[in-house]
């Protein structure tokens, strides 16, 4: 199962990222746990200096821009 993490404070952005995401999981068909993280302190924690943001599995994969759907489905696959 992919852990999937949405670092963010609650912008529109990280609201985008959070659905592109969601929508490349499904459409892969690959099990998945997807998680907001907005407590700056833990997103600090992780090394991330500009959200939105995404991890998988403890790895960077985007940060500062909203990928497309079929990126992250390439990330994730």
């Amino acid at each position: 199962m992919k852990q999937l993490l949405i670092l963010g404070t609650g912008c529109a952005k990280c609201g985008k990222l959070y659905e592109v995401t969601e929508q490349a999981a499904k459409e892969l068909g690959a099990p998945y746990e997807i998680n907001k993280v907005t407590d700056l302190k833990q997103i600090m924690a992780l090394q991330v200096m500009v959200t939105p943001a995404l991890v998988v599995d403890g790895s960077l994969k985007v940060a500062g821009r909203v990928p497309s759907v079929e990126e992250i489905k390439k990330l994730l696959a």
